[in-house]
């Protein structure tokens, strides 16, 4: 099971564990290093969020499951694009 927990790395490159981790024997483990303040306007939980989402959305079922979106974007996108407006959200 992947898990997320929140750490602090020092200017060293120490990690300190902000919660208990107990694991029934060693694992390999991924180090994402956040900036201190947060990008404007897109919260850190969504950029954490974005890697494990893309795994459930990129695949052929979802693609299925929406496909019917694909044919009304067209109808509206294209002739926009072509009269050379682009996209404008009023």
């Amino acid at each position: 099971m992947i898990r997320t927990v929140e750490a602090v790395i020092d200017e060293q490159g120490n990690v300190r564990l902000l919660e208990p981790v107990h694991l029934p024997s060693a694992r390999r483990a991924l180090v994402t290093i956040l900036e201190n303040r947060q990008a404007a306007g897109v919260p850190e939980s969504a950029l954490l969020s974005e890697a494990a989402l893309a795994e459930d959305w990129n695949r052929p079922e979802e693609d299925e499951a929406w496909s019917h979106l694909r044919s009304c974007a067209r109808q509206w996108y294209l002739p926009t694009l072509a009269a050379g407006t682009g996209f404008s959200a009023r």
